[in-house]
């Protein structure tokens, strides 16, 4: 059993919003309220309202949904049969779809099924107009754009990256290609872990650089995201193994910025939020010289994250227009080698690729965030959560099984 701030977790229905309280309603009380300078939204309880929040905390930059009228997800319900949904968790527990939702500190999540909005559901501060923090989730985004682009032809995947950035010269990614880049197979002195406490991770230096976390004072390292990229070392080959980094997300959103001269906000903007026809604006984090954090910036409506999801099952066309090559899609599905993850996963244009019954691919972010695209049950899920714990691990105990076991009932 593990234990979370003196409260049980996953078998003592933690999430209940019986024991938590205010954090399941929004906005906190004032001596809640949550600063950016006091690193507070980042921790649990407090998170449930800074993850719908995260304008007020950080600086931002728009993603234009444009002019247009938004596009409509025809409705059939399914909540009484998907809320007595049982399936048996990674460590044997029978449980229940609505009442795992809480124990996954679920705060939205909804369901299609062949297009149709079969589930939806709505907790603590999220509201179907608030768009909440994607985490990892943006990566997929970035992945996807970057694929579209190499298809194209705009990018070459095979070149090495100073061949578009020869900023990058003498560091760690000097010898390495676009595709070892948007495959995490890179060789990098950078290690990225989350456990809670551990600030020595060089993750917390990266985002200490590009202000997503409070400067300490006397702070006189890196001042933006690109100042810390070019810090960054070699280390062990290029292409041997697999190695989740966020900073390779940057460096390929930095190259698509460099090529297309649109950022990272404006391509979302033009390849997907107009053209999907969204219901609300999305926002990415930026750092102090504007540039978005591709790496886990995005912030987007649960409905709109949806409908990127579905762009994806429906092998990237959006009424009669093909947004997204097909062949990107078909290349993502396959995947690269799943040797080179546990569980038999792999990891192909910044998706996890389960190689499961359902052809499923999953976007993924820490505290819950999740796309979950099955093709052979016609179902996309997009979930929003606040889980006290950042990696999927944690998670991953109910949401990999629940999710399996949907898919496998719609399939039918």
């Amino acid at each position: 059993m593990l234990e979370f701030e003196g409260q049980r977790y996953l078998d003592g229905r933690a999430s209940d919003p019986r024991v938590l309280g205010w954090m399941c309603g929004a906005p906190p009380p004032e001596d809640k309220r949550i600063t950016f300078e006091s690193d507070a939204f980042f921790e649990h309880p407090q998170n449930r309202w800074s993850l719908s929040h995260m304008r007020e905390l950080a600086p931002t930059v728009n993603v234009w949904r444009g002019r247009g009228t938004p596009s409509q997800f025809e409705r059939s319900d399914m909540s009484t049969e998907i809320d007595a949904l049982s399936f048996t968790d990674m460590e044997g527990r029978i449980c229940r779809f609505d009442e795992a939702l809480f124990d996954t500190y679920a705060d939205g999540i909804v369901v299609l099924h062949r297009g149709r909005v079969v589930y939806e559901r709505y907790f603590g501060a999220l509201q179907p107009h608030l768009p909440h923090l994607c985490y990892s989730v943006t990566k997929s985004y970035a992945g996807t754009l970057a694929a579209a682009f190499v298809h194209e032809g705009v990018l070459d995947d095979s070149k090495m990256i100073p061949h578009y950035l020869p900023e990058l010269r003498g560091t760690g990614w000097e010898d390495a290609t676009l595709r070892q880049v948007m495959d995490m197979h890179t060789g990098l002195a950078h290690r990225e872990e989350y456990a809670t406490g551990d600030r020595s991770s060089d993750v917390w230096a990266y985002r200490i650089a590009s202000g997503r976390r409070p400067r300490p004072a006397g702070y006189d390292g890196p001042q933006t995201a690109c100042d810390y990229l070019r810090t960054v070392r070699k280390e062990g080959a290029h292409g041997e193994v697999f190695a989740y980094k966020t900073v390779n997300t940057e460096v390929m959103a930095w190259v698509m910025a460099r090529v297309t001269g649109r950022s990272f906000a404006q391509l979302l903007h033009e390849r997907l939020w107009a053209p999907l026809g969204c219901e609300e604006d999305g926002y990415i984090i930026v750092d102090r010289a504007g540039m978005p954090a591709a790496g886990g910036g995005l912030n987007a409506t649960l409905r709109d994250l949806a409908r990127f999801g579905e762009l994806i099952r429906r092998e990237g066309e959006w009424n009669g227009s093909q947004l997204i090559p097909a062949s990107v899609v078909h290349d993502i599905q396959q995947g690269d080698h799943p040797a080179k993850l546990p569980d038999g996963y792999s990891y192909r244009s910044q998706w996890w690729v389960p190689h499961n019954e359902l052809g499923a691919i999953e976007a993924r972010g820490l505290y819950g965030q999740r796309i979950y695209v099955a093709p052979e049950a016609e179902m996309v899920i997009a979930r929003f959560a606040s889980h006290p714990l950042g990696p999927a691990d944690y998670n991953d105990v109910i949401s990999v099984p629940q999710m399996l076991a949907l898919g496998q009932m719609l399939r039918g």
